[in-house]
Order: C-alpha cells, then structure tokens, then sequence
C-alpha cells in the first residue's frame, strides 16, 4: 500500500509569505495557540483546504526537526484552477487555514545512493530528502531543471550549501535535462527521486523502465493522462465493513457511488494524486488509474484510490 502518516486537521495560521523566485512564494503556517506543528517525513504533503470544494495538496519543503511552523511553496499557475491564484493574490500573514495532514506518499526509502531529480516547482518534496541523504552521509546529487535561472526557487542556497552535488540546468541556457547520462552515471542500489511536471516524469520513467540497479520513485502534482483505450463501465462493489452492495454507474466514480450509498469515506484532491480515498480491495482487480502508487504496488492489487479508479471485474470487494 501507499506510505501515509496518521492525518490531522486544523486552522494553522500564516506567519509568513516570501516570495523565493520568478512566481513563487514561501508560506508558513503555525499553531494559532504556540503549539507544535504536526510531526512529518521527508516527501510529505498537507492539504490547504481553501474552501468547501476547493483542496490543494502542497509538499512540505521545510525542515522536519523544525516543530514550530510548517513550510510550503507555492508555484502560480496562470492557467491552474485558482488555488495558487488564491494563495498568491489573497493569502496574507495573520490569516487562518484549514489544514489537512501531513501525509506521506513520497517516503524516502534507504538506498546505496541517491539521485534527485527536479523539474521546476518539483524541487519542494526533494529538499528534505537531500537534507535528509546529507545529514546521514550518504552518497547523493541533485540534478535540477528550471525555465529560467530566475525561476528556480532554492537554487542559489543548494549550491552554496552543497558544493559539488547540486546541477543547475536552466532550459533556457541548456536546453532539456540529459537523463540519460545522469543515470548512465549511476551505480547499482541506486534510489532515483523524481518531481516535476508530467514531460518529465514520462521521460525518466521511460528511460528507467529497462535499466537494473536503480529503483525509480516520483511524485505528481497533477494526474495522470487518461489511457486511451479506457473503459468507463458499470460495476458492483460491496463494502464489506457496511454490509451494502452498491452499482457504480458508467457516469460516476467510485468515491461517488460510496458516498451516495451514505457510507463515509475521506477524499481530498479526487484526482488520485494525494492518496487520501485509499481503500483496502479485499476481491476482485481494480482498474487503477491513480498516480499514487507504483506499478509494482497497483500489480498487488490489495488498495485502490476509489476518486479516479474503477474495476477490471465486474464486482470488487472493499473493506468499508
């Protein structure tokens, strides 16, 4: 199943908002009160509820040791859906948010080395992780792509502080990251950490694919492109935990039939990229559709993200 910490859920207030480079900003929240934040990981991620039908899912980019505010940045998307407008044009220190989590799909696993790749606003869960790898001693390089110098958040403060381990490859000064030399260089039990936009992932996922020795990991900020050839058919599913059988119908998700049902399940981001709507798959083979888990993890077959995905048998069985 996909890795996730137990989630909480409060108003935190800003504390501060900087902007960090060319459409970016810093934001911290804090506990309204003078507590400590929730404890979190490496890759984690909380969700910034900005109301009722409006949920985004930031990486945590801060230090873990650090139990007073919790760090986010933010990329503005012109063409988004409004979340980072929002956060970037009204947003202000002194304000107070609902916060849902950290949650953790992203874990870093131990490994011989690392390699840290990083696509633009992709830079923010690996920052943690290269802390994280350089406190323990381990072997580790970030190779990190940008549009513009200028829009590369945390660039110049990696490679003063990690001199000889940071590559900085703005697009516009050199083109596409070279992933191929970059994992040509790699020997064998290397782990391969990979955040940025979905060209990117395609890419390294493409040229990892037949390569031994590396052991791939990347997160998504957006889901994943519809399959061509998939099938959106009518389906059974029982949940076992609540005794009801229900029809998931053609034109709806699964998440939706649930909760027509009246049974209570958590969501967040029903794009399958945060991995809140987990459910456990106690018979028959999901259709997964999410990008939460690894290939290796969907192939098990024993959890599914019920927002996006559906089902390759005409009944599955659910623990809810």
């Amino acid at each position: 199943m996909a890795g996730s910490t137990d989630v909480e859920q409060g108003k935190m207030q800003v504390i501060g908002k900087d902007a960090l480079a060319d459409g970016v900003v810093a934001v911290r929240f804090a506990d309204p009160d003078g507590g400590t934040v929730p404890a979190w990981e490496p890759g984690s991620h909380i969700d910034v509820i900005i109301d009722e039908s409006t949920v985004r899912q930031y990486s945590l980019c801060g230090d873990p040791a650090d139990d007073t505010c919790l760090t986010v940045a933010v990329l503005r998307e012109e063409n988004g859906r409004g979340g980072s407008r929002w956060i970037h044009d009204s947003l202000q220190v002194g304000d107070l948010v609902s916060i849902a989590g950290p949650r953790n799909n992203f874990s870093l696993e131990p490994a011989q080395s690392y390699l840290f790749v990083a696509g633009g606003i992709g830079i923010t869960p690996l920052l943690p992780m290269v802390r994280a790898a350089d406190a323990a001693g381990a072997d580790w390089r970030l190779l990190y792509g940008g549009r513009t110098r200028a829009s590369m958040a945390f660039a110049d403060d990696l490679v003063a502080r990690y001199p000889g381990r940071v590559e900085l490859r703005p697009q516009d000064e050199c083109g596409l990251l070279d992933l191929a030399a970059a994992l040509d260089a790699l020997g064998d039990g290397t782990g391969v950490y990979c955040c940025g936009p979905e060209p990117l992932l395609h890419a390294i996922e493409n040229e990892c694919r037949n390569r031994s020795g590396v052991t791939l990991h990347v997160e998504r900020f957006a889901a994943k492109e519809r399959p061509a050839d998939a099938v959106d058919g009518a389906f059974e599913v029982e949940l076992r935990q609540s005794g009801k059988t229900i029809t998931v119908d053609s034109g709806e998700t699964l998440l939706d039939a649930v909760l027509r049902s009246g049974v209570d399940s958590p969501f967040s981001c029903r794009e399958g990229t945060c991995g809140t709507c987990e459910a456990t798959v106690l018979e028959g083979i999901p259709d997964h559709r999410d990008s939460v888990l690894t290939e290796d993890e969907q192939a098990e077959n024993d959890c599914m993200m019920i927002c996006v995905s559906r089902s390759c048998t005409p009944k599955l069985t659910l623990d809810l």
